[in-house]
């Protein structure tokens, strides 16, 4: 297929996320955009909407023949969607978490790689610059062998989604795959991407009763991964401000990332001084637009997906042993080949 105008898009689930998705397709230059309203309410009201086709079920929009589908819905209905789509021929983006559980998950990276479809799960921060740049000094030696990684990221729930209230948000629901861990999934994976496979998950979660949701509110996880490193992630839906950072420590420095100030500062052990990179000019909108321009690049066969069903999976695992650990007490260990934890 050619240019990005000529592929056909629906977006099954237009909340926050799936209209911001939309917004950016259309400014990347795609002109047909169906979209399914799962739970059928009133589009965001923030959010300048292009023309959409509103279709009236899925199986209406799939009809129409979608080059692609975003998955946008809450995440206990992600994988229903996505094999719907897959089985219907159509390239897959996938909102993170990729599913609330492992059902379907191996039938969907089947089907996936059977039909020879694109897949993408959407973990955004992978296309923030000062993410990037911290890969690529980890991985050029900047800081010699990562020892360990601590990830922070934080937010007031009321304050996250002020247009809806918590009853309203899937976060607040276990039943819709809400809850800090799969919530904050973003940490879960670039903390995998920066420090490589990992072996052993342990995990403390609780539900305060701070903002009277059933599901948990506040998480400490530690990872093990497989060359011995070591990461601790916090994670809650309380912190005023709102907090979102990350420290590495190597055997020759260190590396500190931090969202809000949009700045990466390295100091290296040979260093008396923090050498400081200003993300100028970066807005938080860019990596979703990046994030969607990848994603049509993908179904163009010019790049390959950054993280696809099978690696999204992987995360996806991490996530799910870090429940069970805060459940069962217990360090859980991941199999080194795909698979369930055990």
């Amino acid at each position: 297929m050619g240019g990005s105008s000529e592929v056909r898009v629906l977006v099954v689930g237009l909340g926050s996320i799936g209209s911001r998705h939309a917004v950016n397709l259309q400014s990347l230059g795609v002109s047909e955009i169906l979209a399914y309203r799962a739970l059928g309410r009133p589009l965001p009201a923030d959010r300048e909407l292009p023309p959409i086709v509103e279709c009236t079920s899925l199986e209406d929009g799939l009809a129409r023949y979608p080059d692609a589908v975003l998955v946008c819905n809450p995440p206990s209905l992600h994988i229903p969607a996505a094999l719907a789509a897959a089985r219907a021929g159509a390239h897959l983006f996938i909102e993170k978490p990729l599913a609330a559980s492992r059902e379907g998950v191996a039938e969907l990276a089947e089907l996936v790689e059977r039909e020879g479809l694109v897949s993408l799960v959407g973990f955004n921060l992978r296309f923030h610059p000062g993410l990037q740049l911290v890969k690529s000094l980890i991985d050029e030696g900047a800081v010699g062998k990562v020892v360990s990684i601590r990830a922070d990221a934080g937010q007031h729930l009321r304050e996250w989604r002020p247009w809806q209230t918590l009853s309203e948000s899937y976060s607040a629901s276990r039943q819709l795959g809400g809850g800090v861990i799969l919530d904050l999934i973003h940490e879960v994976d670039y903390v995998r991407w920066l420090g490589g496979e990992v072996a052993e998950v342990s995990c403390f979660a609780r539900t305060s009763g701070f903002l009277g949701i059933d599901t948990e509110d506040t998480a400490e996880i530690l990872l093990r991964f497989r060359d011995g490193g070591m990461a601790g992630i916090h994670l809650d839906y309380v912190q005023r401000p709102a907090s979102r950072s990350c420290k590495i420590v190597g055997e020759e420095g260190t590396i500190i990332w931090d969202y809000y100030e949009n700045e990466v500062r390295l100091q290296r052990a040979s260093d008396a001084e923090w050498q400081i990179s200003p993300q100028a000019g970066f807005q938080h909108n860019d990596m979703f637009v990046d994030e969607m321009r990848h994603f049509l690049a993908c179904i163009a066969g010019r790049e390959e997906p950054v993280v696809d069903v099978i690696e999204g999976t992987k995360v996806l695992d991490i996530a799910l042993a870090a429940h069970e650990s805060a459940a069962q007490g217990r360090v859980v260990s991941l199999p080194r080949e795909g698979g369930h934890h055990g």
